[in-house]
């Protein structure tokens, strides 16, 4: 009979050997380390019991009579004189008496797994506080202003000098001086906000602080004027350093960063972005292991992804970023308001580092400055508006939810119904989770648990399409894979076939990305059902996604009523996914200029402002292997529902035999 012992080692040894690889290059989960030391803890002690009992037999034998001839032996004994199987030992972990090397090596092997787990945990967090990192980026850049992010901990730097420079001018005495730091201190984790002012539009200019930090920025078009007919720019979500894990790699090191920067920096000039619009988890402050919730546990998790050696490395710094709010910011799947701890603390950094050189509150916030955290602002033919889906939000799939707050709520209203100047065709709403519903795990987190607060925003949307002459596209992360679903407007009529999943058309358009440097799921979870949210393209795998938005004047064809298409010039919005270095799908929605409504309207065209979508690459067709994934999602998410109803019924039942000993 096998003993307890080799029962307990073997399996003790199959889960931490699968737990750890899952861990460190799959998913990254704060549940896993726990099990982990546990089954390593378990083994060691089963493998003691284990060679304490074959010494115990051995010492046994030796005292015995000599053995009796091979074919007299019993079955026992003829089992203890098997061949050694070092390289069952090696697979199963069980040791071996007769490979006391194949033994020692199956321990080390789990010994090092759980240290090399103990590395991801804690290296980073040991060895690098970043308290002394000194850096500056830029934010948000406007025709005639740059806001710069300035961080000097070293007393001895204080005051910093700000200079700039168009960058065709070489005369280093035609350096402007825009200002002096005079102090920085802890009350900001020592940073600061700088605004460069007086700028000329479509510009590049350098910039020196006077402790040798340096960079560089160009200014956004000036509105009206023939280059703000252009906009490129990147988008993304969700990163973690040294993931998926890597021992001989620098443990802040970001790879989706250096990828993504060294693939766009080979662009031609017109598509290289003007900015990154990053959309959330920027930190993670609880994955793998949330080590404290005060403030200086967030900054010092801001620190180290700024302390990143993929920053220099890549140049990345130098494009601007601005940045919005999402969940592992604060704590996974925060939906409890700005009050609540931990939300204070975690918001001072942010507040901080991003914040403070994002781009400016609407017009008409309905809020105080000083408690607005979205943003919105004009770059060429674009108007843009980054939602704060974290600070305002309240439980989810509740009669009264609400992911923006009344304030917020109403000013992406006012924002919607505002007409643009005859330049912006194109207003985009970015959100840090996504708008549809199609993904069936983690719903009520997303759009999907507030759809009230939903429709009304989707309705205001169709209303800008249908009466301003603009195309609202939405932008959103957080999902760790790329969807593109459209949202059709209902006072349209489509027939069934404009309803399908998976196919280009009309509609409200949402594009979701990430992560730029994290884990993807290996299950399909995003699928369509209903004909509300029609499914367009579905790319799950990838551990490094962003998308490329790049708008331009060119001609299109549109169809007419008498089936010949009129070219009619049109703004353009082409959207480009890239998973790693490659683009594997690529999708064209247009809006034909208005100074040519007259000619498609005498031309009978079927939808002279909102042409449909066009998909233009699909280099990632979906084959039999992502049939299997479909139904292995479904299954999990069949098993959490029944999980979620078995406790509902469980808790029910308790609270009925509290109420039944109440009456006693």
């Amino acid at each position: 009979m096998v003993s307890f012992a080799r029962i307990a080692a073997a399996t003790s040894s199959a889960i931490l050997r699968l737990t750890t690889f899952v861990f460190l290059r799959w998913v990254p989960g704060h549940h896993f380390p726990p099990i982990i030391f546990t089954s390593l803890a378990v083994y060691l002690v089963s493998l003691r019991t284990l060679l304490y009992q074959n010494l115990k037999t051995t010492a046994k034998n030796a005292t015995k009579v000599p053995r009796a001839p091979r074919s007299m032996e019993r079955p026992s004994e003829a089992r203890q004189a098997q061949p050694p199987r070092p390289l069952k030992t090696l697979l199963t972990g069980l040791p071996c008496p007769q490979s006391p090397i194949a033994t020692r090596l199956t321990t080390l092997v789990n010994i090092v797994l759980t240290l090399l787990t103990l590395d991801f945990l804690l290296r980073g967090v040991v060895l690098h506080s970043g308290k002394d990192l000194t850096f500056t980026r830029v934010g948000y850049v406007s025709p005639t202003t740059a806001n710069l992010l300035v961080r000097e901990p070293d007393p001895a730097q204080v005051p910093l000098v700000v200079f700039y420079q168009e960058i065709l001018e070489d005369d280093p005495s035609k350096w402007v001086e825009e200002g002096i730091i005079y102090s920085l201190d802890d009350s900001t984790d020592y940073t600061t906000s700088v605004t460069i002012q007086g700028l000329k539009p479509s510009s590049s200019y350098r910039y020196s602080l006077s402790n040798k930090q340096t960079g560089t920025f160009v200014t956004a078009p000036l509105p009206g004027t023939e280059s703000a007919n252009r906009l490129a720019f990147v988008t993304s979500s969700c990163m973690k350093a040294n993931f998926p894990y890597n021992p001989l790699s620098h443990s802040l090191r970001i790879p989706g960063i250096e990828t993504m920067t060294e693939t766009l920096g080979k662009l031609p000039d017109l598509l290289r972005p003007a900015f990154m619009m990053f959309l959330g988890d920027f930190i993670y402050i609880d994955v793998p292991r949330r080590f404290g919730s005060s403030v200086s546990h967030y900054r010092s998790e801001y620190r180290r992804v700024y302390s990143s050696p993929s920053w220099s490395k890549s140049d990345a710094i130098g494009l601007p970023w601005i940045h919005t709010l999402d969940d592992h910011e604060i704590a996974n799947d925060w939906s409890k308001g700005n009050t609540t701890p931990p939300y204070p603390a975690a918001a001072d950094p942010y507040i901080h580092y991003h914040v403070s050189v994002n781009p400016p509150i609407p017009p008409m916030a309905f809020a105080k400055p000083e408690n607005t955290t979205y943003f919105s602002f004009i770059h060429g033919p674009a108007s843009i508006f980054m939602l704060d889906t974290r600070t305002y939000r309240s439980e989810p799939a509740q009669a009264n939810s609400t992911m923006l707050g009344s304030a917020q709520l109403q000013s992406l209203l006012a924002y919607l119904a505002r007409p643009e100047p005859a330049e912006v065709r194109w207003k985009i709403v970015a959100s840090s989770v996504p708008f549809t519903k199609n993904w069936h795990v983690g719903t009520t987190d997303t759009w999907g648990g507030f759809l009230h607060e939903r429709r009304t925003v989707f309705e205001a949307m169709w209303r800008a399409e249908r009466e301003l002459g603009v195309r609202v596209v939405l932008l959103s992360g957080d999902r760790h894979e790329f969807g593109a679903t459209r949202f059709p407007d209902p006072t349209l009529h489509y027939t069934g076939e404009d309803l399908l999943p998976f196919t280009a058309g009309e509609g409200l358009h949402e594009f979701c990305a990430g992560p730029l440097n994290m884990f993807y799921l290996p299950i399909r979870t995003y699928r369509q059902t209903d004909t509300e949210d029609v499914a367009v393209k579905y790319v799950p795998d990838g551990n490094t996604k962003y998308g490329l938005v790049d708008i331009s004047i060119q001609d299109e064809e549109i169809d007419t009523v008498s089936a010949t298409p009129v070219t009619v010039p049109s703004s353009v919005l082409t959207y480009s996914l890239y998973v790693d270095d490659q683009v594997v799908w690529q999708y064209k929605l247009s809006v034909p200029l208005p100074e040519y409504d007259s000619l498609m309207e005498a031309s009978s065209a079927k939808h002279p402002r909102l042409p449909p979508g066009r998909v233009l690459v699909d280099n990632r067709k979906e084959g039999w292997h992502a049939t299997i994934q479909t139904l292995v999602g479904r299954f999990e998410e069949a098993a959490r529902q029944f999980g979620h109803k078995a406790l509902d019924e469980f808790y029910e039942l308790l609270d009925k035999t509290e109420r039944a000993e109440r009456l006693y």
